[in-house]
């Protein structure tokens, strides 16, 4: 008598069609996702299709928000990867009924629902605090940078672009023409000012031109000729504003020595030597990237940004182009305040902790002025404190860190938010975003967050489930 062995036989043909219910055991990630997708507000996506009929037929948006869901949770964002998995993997085949959107469909879905895409947070949020996930009394605040679709050596700077685009020297010069009319662009203005003053204006000036850009995002384009003007275009208007905003500080300070005197002023120490072309660089892949200092280095990127309760839930989540975090913390406590009021979560923060990297004197008295305590580290060494900041806050925070109360629940700070980037890009393999333009990337890191708010939903159904 033979082996024994079950029959395998890939050539036998199926007299019945096949149970996708049986393909998976009834527990498993994908049956909560598909679940979880089906409790959704899903007008935002059906909205965008014609509801007379016409048209080529397309792929029914439940199962394609349902397909990025469980893909992204997976960690596989990639339109190629996940047309793959679509054949190969049998999670994949059931989410979508056994069919196989090309990955130019799924990038195209991407593209035409993303801010549809970033709103699925809110709703996630609501998914958990329907559980009992989400008790906002004490929150963390931190950022991870995260790399952009771009590398560093697409970096150029305004005369590299102007070579690549005009090409010639003759276009170069009538393009400065244009630029600069008849005169020479280095001129100096007639009055003068404190160097402090100056960069002060200049610099709320930038950061007016930045919130800009960051309300009104543009897109960026495939083709890289259409890129490269987008680049110089943005160097130009970077020097515009300098420019401008230097005049009118010129006008701002000769008004103030007419009204109160030279000597309530100041006098000037220099002359300011205002550059008389276009500086800095930009990145041609992804001109809304940065280039951005890590433990490791550096990298071309973004910061990306997360609000977190004690039970590791991600209330709020956005991405800045700022390396450093000082401007963040009031902003991202009232978006936290915003997206729990909106996924209808009765719970208002009463304590915020974050690391030095977030401490602003105006963003903690703005936290305080709304009753929230923020426990904010001053400073990155507790050993050696900075003797330009002794006095006042400062020291009433180290005080209020050192004490018991105060350093327990700084030490949590630790094990509410950094666990969370830890699974994000360790576990999920997620150190760099798949799209590039500011508002494409927004969207991107609130879908990463989003399925990892699911992930810790369905890990807590599984826990009752057992219990």
């Amino acid at each position: 008598m033979g082996q024994n062995f079950l029959p395998c036989d890939r050539d036998q043909e199926l007299l019945l069609p096949p149970s996708l219910r049986e393909w998976l055991p009834e527990d498993h990630f994908a049956w909560f996702v598909l679940d979880s997708v089906g409790q959704l507000d899903l007008d935002a996506f059906y909205s965008a299709y014609r509801s007379d009929g016409w048209g080529a037929s397309a792929h029914d948006p439940q199962m394609m928000v349902a397909l990025f869901t469980y893909a992204y949770s997976v960690g596989v964002r990639s339109g190629r990867a996940i047309e793959r998995r679509c054949r190969e993997d049998v999670a994949f085949r059931v989410i979508c009924a056994n069919a196989v959107p090309d990955h130019a469909t799924i990038a195209r879905f991407r593209v035409r629902h993303e801010a549809a895409l970033a709103d699925l947070f809110g709703q996630v949020l609501s998914l958990c605090g329907e559980a009992g996930l989400v008790e906002a009394g004490v929150l963390a605040v931190d950022g991870t940078k995260l790399a952009a679709m771009a590398s560093e050596r697409a970096t150029r700077s305004y005369e590299q672009i102007a070579r690549e685009v005009l090409a010639e020297a003759g276009a170069i010069d009538a393009a400065e023409d244009a630029l600069y009319g008849e005169a020479r662009g280095d001129e100096l203005p007639a009055h003068l000012a404190k160097r402090e003053g100056r960069q002060a204006w200049l610099k709320e000036a930038k950061l007016r031109l930045d919130r800009q850009r960051a309300e009104q995002p543009e897109k960026v384009p495939r083709e890289r000729a259409e890129r490269l003007e987008i680049c110089r275009r943005r160097l130009v208007e970077d020097w515009q504003v300098q420019r401008r905003a230097n005049r009118d500080y010129e006008a701002y300070r000769e008004r103030g020595v007419s009204e109160r005197g030279k000597q309530a002023m100041g006098m000037p120490p220099k002359p300011a030597q205002l550059p008389t072309r276009p500086e800095g660089k930009i990145n041609t892949s992804d001109p809304d990237s940065r280039r951005m200092k890590t433990r490791g280095g550096f990298l071309q990127g973004y910061n990306a940004q997360a609000v977190t309760t004690e039970g590791q839930i991600v209330v709020a989540a956005e991405v800045i182009t700022e390396g450093s975090d000082f401007q963040a913390l009031e902003p991202m406590i009232a978006q936290a305040e915003r997206e729990l009021q909106g996924a209808g979560i009765d719970y208002r923060p009463a304590v915020v902790v974050a690391d030095a990297g977030y401490w602003a004197n105006g963003h903690i008295d703005a936290l305080r002025a709304r009753g929230i305590t923020p426990i904010v580290a001053p400073d990155a060494n507790p050993d050696r404190p900075r003797k330009t900041r002794l006095g006042g806050p400062y020291d009433f925070m180290r005080s209020v860190i050192a004490s018991d109360a105060g350093g327990e629940l700084y030490s949590r700070r630790q094990w509410m938010v950094e666990p969370v980037f830890a699974q994000i890009k360790a576990n999920r393999g997620i150190g760099r975003f798949k799209r590039r333009g500011r508002a494409a990337v927004r969207s991107e890191w609130r879908l990463i967050t989003a399925t990892h708010n699911l992930l810790k939903l369905y890990r807590h159904s599984l826990q009752l489930a057992t219990a």
